[in-house]
């Protein structure tokens, strides 16, 4: 028979079952992953982040011309620092998978309930349009390698549902980037349907055979001298000015570059796969860093350096579906070596949406296991792949891969993603308060940990002062598209698990010898920054919106 821990341990009022009885031991035979990698596979799944720098760098170089290296370079190093606080708190969860917010709502559903489950549901809010975003722009840099701009293939299209409510002129529509696009997310899912060895197999491969591209583009040119100090100049957003429409497209472009810049993080997603956990995750989210403060920094420079703010006002850089085309350009080696370039660019792509289909199938899969989320995403297949979840991020995916603009698809996943943000970096502390004698075996150094918090404000004012930067409607979407966690929650909650949560939730907090978690110890204080919150993302809308 399960304990059951009530009283001041509980979260929150909710009834939890103890980790000391049977069923939870069954519960966590049945449901563990496979302990199959190192660091350094961890290290390659995540790779494909870097490749996340051509899904925005065209948008965010039209909107805010040469001052797009400052705002690439700022969100990268707080995306770095950020890290320092997910690795700790992912450290005291070795036996979770999925996102880090996997790791924070264990802190939120002890005060704020709906904060727990929101925080997981923008985390894979903000991970999952990788796959339809990714598969989008990879069909188009094959059409643009076989086909003329103007041939049927590019032009013709079926709409089928007027979405101009949400922003002008854009559409469901039906057309050959989206057969294309589905056939690459069907593909990607058969390779990963197999394990996360495989995977980190192939992505080893991706990763040496396809960020190679980038790095030619990026030092070739830089070698030839083709980058020029007055593509930079005069260094102000592209309106001219550092006044107040200078400010709104600058933050607008730190906001869209977070998507980006941040994404490192998803090396924790493979806490519950490392073969030795303490070791392995800090490792595996410190290099994938250090790789992505590199390829952050050097490709946006180079691009801007070479093209200049005029180029970059062109339809398809803003867009990002002739980001490939351009950067293949920039060799100067002729037409044949430029389609060979974009064929590679596109499987760098590739490599991106496996990365973020490893991770978002994972966050769903342990939110179905914890609670949060439909009981059906804790499946997982034989080979111990969370098969249901990876069905599910498809699904979405084939719908989002319909939309006419995948920029405003992004610009929506990044709310999520700020939010999640916010709500992660905010677990850290309160981890530290409630849970001071839980094993650690990464513990951030404290400078960072209070900058990386004080970066979460940063984030939320970001998403208000930034996110209708991409179209009007952003702000709103964004906010609605994350609270669809609260109803989600409390159906799974209420009425599948009868206002209990499952026996293993909280086993990773639990000290050796204890039946129960600690008390609560942070009193107010998760309230107060929820509400210190709202006002800093609100005060960013109403200054610039």
């Amino acid at each position: 028979m399960s304990a059951e821990i009530t009283g001041p341990h509980d979260a929150g009022g909710a009834t939890l079952q103890g980790p000391g009885s049977a069923e939870y031991a069954a519960a966590r035979q049945r449901t563990n992953m496979r302990r199959d990698i190192t660091w350094v596979g961890a290290f390659f799944v995540a790779a494909g982040v870097p490749a996340l720098v051509l899904f925005s760098m065209g948008g965010i170089s039209a909107l805010t011309g040469p001052v797009a290296i400052l705002a690439w370079t700022l969100s990268v190093l707080i995306g770095f620092v950020d890290a320092f606080i997910f690795a700790e708190i992912a450290g005291l969860h070795p036996r979770k998978s999925g996102g880090t917010a996997v790791h924070g709502a264990t802190a939120w559903i002890r005060y704020v309930k709906p904060a727990a489950p929101v925080s997981l549901w923008c985390n894979w809010l903000a991970w999952t349009p990788v796959l339809a975003i990714g598969s989008g722009l990879g069909a188009g840099y094959l059409l643009s390698v076989f086909f003329a701009p103007s041939a049927s293939i590019n032009t013709w299209q079926v709409s089928l549902v007027n979405l101009g409510f949400l922003k002008s002129g854009l559409t469901l529509r039906i057309n050959a980037t989206f057969f294309i696009g589905a056939a690459i997310l069907l593909c990607v899912w058969t390779i990963q349907h197999r394990g996360i060895l495989r995977t980190a197999r192939i992505q080893t491969i991706l990763t040496i055979g396809t960020l190679v591209p980038l790095l030619v583009v990026t030092v070739i040119p830089l070698v030839s001298g083709d980058v020029v100090n007055r593509n930079f100049s005069p260094f102000v957003p592209i309106n001219g000015h550092w006044n107040l429409t200078g400010w709104s497209f600058f933050f607008g472009a730190l906001f869209i570059a977070a998507w980006s810049a941040y994404a490192f993080e998803t090396t924790v997603c493979y806490m519950s796969e490392f073969k030795n956990p303490g070791h392995d995750m800090v490792r595996a989210i410190l290099w994938a860093g250090a790789l992505c403060i590199a390829c952050y920094f050097f490709v946006p420079f180079v691009f801007q350096g070479v093209l200049g703010t005029k180029a970059m006002l062109a339809p398809g850089i803003s867009s990002g579906a002739g980001v490939g085309a351009a950067l293949a350009g920039m060799l100067n080696a002729g037409p044949a070596v430029t389609k060979i370039f974009i064929v590679l660019l596109f499987f760098t792509l590739i490599l991106a949406i496996m990365t973020a289909m490893s991770g978002s199938s994972r966050t769903l899969f342990q939110g179905g296991q914890d609670g949060w989320l439909p009981k059906y995403l804790s499946h997982l297949n034989e080979h111990k792949v969370p098969t249901y979840a990876m069905w599910t991020d498809l699904g979405l995916n084939l719908i989002l891969l319909l939309m006419s603009n995948y920029v405003f698809v992004l610009a929506v996943s990044n709310c999520n993603y700020m939010i999640f943000n916010f709500l992660n970096l905010n677990a850290g502390w309160i981890h530290r308060i409630d849970n001071p004698r839980v094993p650690r075996p990464y513990k951030a150094p404290l400078p960072l940990f209070v900058l990386g918090v004080c970066f979460a404000y940063l984030n939320i004012f970001l998403l208000g002062a930034g996110a209708n930067a991409w179209g009007n409607g952003t702000f709103v979407t964004g906010l609605v598209s994350a609270l669809i966690a609260v109803p989600v929650f409390y159906w799974r909650h209420k009425v599948t698990d009868k206002g209990r949560f499952p026996d293993h939730m909280f086993a990773d907090l639990v000290l050796a010898g204890e039946r129960e978690i600690g008390p609560r110890r942070a009193g107010l204080l998760p309230y107060v920054s929820i509400a210190v919150g709202v006002g800093f993302m609100l005060l960013g809308y109403f200054i610039f919106w």
